[in-house]
């Protein structure tokens, strides 16, 4: 399975859109940025057909350190999540 970085997702947007690679570089990092800027404060972001970006809550829990069998504390986190729509997810399952 090969993975796909910025640069080469911009020229493929450049080469469905007529923009040069720039500027879909720049569409894609303006795009991006808001994403994260609406995740920060708290919003999600729903992409209609495609998905939803939402923060998802970890409570504070303990844990075990795998190198010495040590009880540890795991502070509390945020970190982003991705739900994917039925059109996406029947399009991934033929």
């Amino acid at each position: 399975m090969a993975t796909i970085n910025k640069t080469e997702l911009a020229r493929a947007v450049a080469e469905d859109t007529g923009l040069t690679s720039g500027q879909a570089k720049e569409a894609i990092e303006a795009t991006l940025e808001r994403i994260e800027n609406a995740l920060m404060s708290g919003n999600e972001v729903a992409l209609s057909g495609f998905g939803k970006f939402a923060i998802s809550e970890r409570s504070a829990r303990q844990g075990r350190n795998p190198q010495t069998g040590e009880t540890i504390q795991i502070k509390a986190s945020k970190a982003p999540r991705f739900q994917p729509s039925a059109p996406l997810k029947a399009a991934l399952n033929g």
